[in-house]
């Protein structure tokens, strides 16, 4: 049921977030005790403020409510997806090109998974990223995960 549910909800908030000047970058479905968790992660240019939580809440609440596509009770929480915010559209690897980044793929390249590098950018379906003066290309439908990498400057 956890995709069903997820994959509904992007659908329903992707357009309130388009309207408010958002982008929805996950939605997550999880149980956690004796509840269930919706949410629903959104960022923008320069950052997400509490305004923005409010408003992506209070009109993806609304359609929710409408719409009831979940068939029990749940919690709904909007924040930002962190520091660390994860790497799933094409055009996310094209704004942060330049990052420090981790993938993880679900199969090797290179003999290897897991990679930490710069990303160079996006070319045709792959990304290219930088380790060690090293290039990889990495096709975009071979990454299973990806997100930003926190830099501390020193």
């Amino acid at each position: 049921m956890g995709s069903r549910v997820e994959d509904v909800v992007i659908k329903l908030a992707e357009p309130i977030a388009e309207k408010i000047g958002l982008e929805v970058v996950d939605v997550q479905y999880r149980k956690e005790g004796p509840s269930w968790y919706l949410r629903v992660f959104i960022d923008k240019e320069g950052g997400v403020a509490l305004e923005d939580c409010q408003g992506m809440s209070e009109g993806l609440g609304q359609i929710l409510d409408d719409k009831d596509p979940i068939p029990h009770s749940y919690l709904l929480e909007v924040s930002s997806p962190g520091a660390e915010r994860p790497l799933k559209k094409r055009k996310d690897f094209i704004r942060f090109q330049g990052q420090e980044i981790k993938v993880r793929t679900y199969a090797p390249i290179k003999g290897r998974r897991n990679f930490r590098g710069r990303l160079k950018g996006v070319r045709d379906e792959s990304i290219h990223l930088e380790i060690d003066q090293e290039s990889y290309y990495i096709p975009l439908n071979k990454i299973a995960k990806a997100h930003l990498v926190v830099e501390f400057g020193l």
